[in-house]
């Protein structure tokens, strides 16, 4: 058998890199010539890129999202014949360099880490050392009490192909519950917390927070009574440095022969990481309320909730982040949030801001961006990057329409219908603006060259969540009703910062508003919702001296910041539609004629 390392080809003229997209193959797969084995992205063109060989994949070099040389190791593979490389040098943990090849003897381990290691190596193993490896904790074998489960990441969305990582809330060497949380997870702009199928002892986690997992890919490996889900390894698993299977804990003592810790030290840096990463979040201690020690969550974390909890807190006006949690990793049940309610837990909350007013502050804090916030960040970059924005502000005069809703919201009494805010109004005229100009209403592929421009008007309502900035979605505004329309805002609004929002709700858009008017703020510069070509953010409503007839009279006044594609719509057209909402707002009798 020979060793073939396939490296990444010259994609695109004068590419001297590529970033990875997506696997298509995974070590130990067994693979045809011309078969698809990854996609990669430069230059915005994704290519696909096929096996040279036919053979067995035993190394696969980075992650989605990582940028690779032309000309660097993107797979190995296992092939008849003599292949195209020399054999891979073994490292520390008896596997090829960078590979995941089949494990050597002991003897083979052993022999290569005292070449690696220094002068303080430990003697070799003495006549007593088995003869037989013993199995890796989590492995499982033939009459072992313990099997091995392996929990894979089961599809969490329809047409989902993988999703992110968001959060541990178990750590190796917990025992959990059926059913106990285990993971949060990400996809779409929905978060999904993943559960337990089995009581065992978790002997591995597969991925960081922030890291792709592909759907059927491992997320968490058990030991269980029984025989488990995945049958014993013909063969033990590679060591890693610390003496432990990839992602176990199996005891390096023992295997023959095996490399002691203190010699794994002195050459740690020769080494390659393990396979199955392990986060560092300090396991939680058993659920025992009394006996649980409440944490209290970083400022900068999010702190671990259920929905539930989230939407009870802020209903009652409470900061999760200032709630200690007695759950595994500090997750906040209802138990915690009525005892800070009540008082019980406000030591443990001041312990953390007792701090003078005045103090010197010292330190740095990095955290992290990833999941949706992550998310988020790259839109925006991507819509800034891609569209070259013309911004239009106008104010206007909503004194008329402010008496209309107070008048309507008077009658709601009687009526049993709900109190209306401003933005139905502006959704209308937005509706009503856009049967002139009906370009405005479109999104547009640049990649492409086509511009689609929609009859129906799909309003995004740019909404601030627990989770992030998302863009729920009043879809057919066009044929709503003041009333209907700021129930759907309502219900979209909700469902989004709750957590129960559904992938239809979150997409399709075709125009968007986003408005910060109860915050406050006199003028803004909206970034388009790609790939639609505008947005309509209107600011806070207040009282100003105006001149009227040559008179100074005191108006309600409301500066609205739009701003458009350019490539789409020229400023001209911008301007002619926002006058023509404008208009609208300003005598709201012609909203709803015709």
């Amino acid at each position: 058998m020979g060793r073939f390392v396939f490296k990444l080809p010259d994609v695109g003229e004068g590419t001297a890199e590529a970033e990875l997209v997506a696997w298509h193959v995974k070590v130990g797969d067994t693979v045809e010539e011309d078969q698809l084995l990854v996609d990669v992205m430069t230059d915005k063109a994704t290519v696909e890129l096929t096996s040279p060989v036919a053979g067995k994949v035993t190394a696969l070099h980075g992650e989605p999202g990582v940028m690779s040389a032309v000309g660097s190791a993107i797979v190995e593979f296992e092939v008849e014949g003599a292949g195209n490389a020399a054999p891979a040098p073994l490292s520390l943990d008896g596997r090829g360099a960078g590979g995941e090849g089949d494990s050597v003897s002991p003897q083979s381990t052993v022999s290569e880490a005292s070449a690696l290691a220094s002068s303080s190596a430990p003697p070799a193993a003495t006549a007593d050392t088995p003869t037989q490896p013993s199995p890796i904790k989590g492995e499982g074998s033939a009459g072992a009490a313990p099997g091995n489960y392996v929990f894979k990441l089961p599809d969490v969305g329809e047409g989902t192909a993988e999703a992110e990582l968001v959060a541990w809330h178990v750590a190796v060497g917990d025992a959990v519950e059926e059913d106990q949380l285990l993971a949060e997870v990400m996809t779409d702009k929905a978060t999904v917390e993943l559960t337990s199928p089995v009581a065992g002892t978790v002997a591995a986690l597969h991925g960081q927070p922030g890291q792709q997992i592909a759907v059927g890919g491992p997320l968490v490996g058990f030991d269980v009574e029984g025989k488990g889900n995945v049958a014993a390894a013909p063969q033990p698993a590679p060591l890693s440095l610390d003496g432990r299977g990839a992602g176990g804990e199996g005891d390096a003592a023992s295997r023959p022969g095996a490399v002691s810790k203190a010699t794994v030290a002195a050459s740690s840096t020769k080494s390659t990481a393990p396979t199955a990463v392990t986060p560092t979040p300090t396991p939680p201690p058993s659920r025992g309320r009394g006996s649980v020690e409440a944490k209290l969550s970083d400022r900068n974390q999010r702190p671990l909730a259920s929905p539930a909890v989230r939407q009870r807190a802020r209903d009652m006006g409470v900061n999760l982040q200032f709630v200690p949690g007695s759950g595994p990793a500090g997750r906040i049940d209802h138990a915690d949030l009525d005892a800070f309610v009540s008082g019980a837990s406000q030591s443990s909350s001041a312990s953390g801001t007792s701090a003078s007013t005045y103090a010197k502050a010292e330190g740095t804090t990095e955290v992290r961006i990833i999941g949706l916030r992550r998310k988020i960040a790259e839109k925006m970059a991507e819509s800034v990057r891609r569209i070259p924005h013309i911004t239009y502000v106008e104010e206007i005069d909503v004194t008329a329409l402010e008496e209309l809703r107070a008048h309507l919201n008077a009658q709601a009494k009687t009526t049993g219908k709900g109190k209306l805010n401003v933005l139905p109004f502006i959704a209308r005229a937005i509706v009503v603006a856009l049967r002139d100009q009906p370009t405005i209403n479109s999104h547009y592929d640049d990649e492409a060259g086509v511009l689609t421009t929609h009859a129906a008007v799909h309003l995004g309502i740019a909404a601030q969540t627990p989770n992030g900035l998302m863009v729920p979605v009043v879809r057919h505004a066009e044929a709503r009703d003041p009333y209907d329309t700021a129930a759907e805002i309502a219900r979209v609004s909700g469902a989004a910062k709750d957590g129960s929002a559904k992938r239809e709700e979150l997409s399709g858009s075709t125009i968007t508003i986003t408005s910060l008017g109860t915050l406050g703020g006199v003028v803004h510069t909206p970034i388009i919702n790609h790939p639609e070509v505008a947005i309509i953010g209107p600011n806070k409503i207040a009282e100003r001296v105006v001149v009227r007839d040559g008179q100074m009279v005191v108006r309600k006044m409301m500066n609205l910041s739009s701003s458009f594609d350019h490539r789409i719509v020229d400023g001209h057209d911008a301007a002619v539609f926002v006058q023509r909402i404008k208009g609208l707002l300003e005598h709201p009798a012609t909203l709803w004629m015709g």
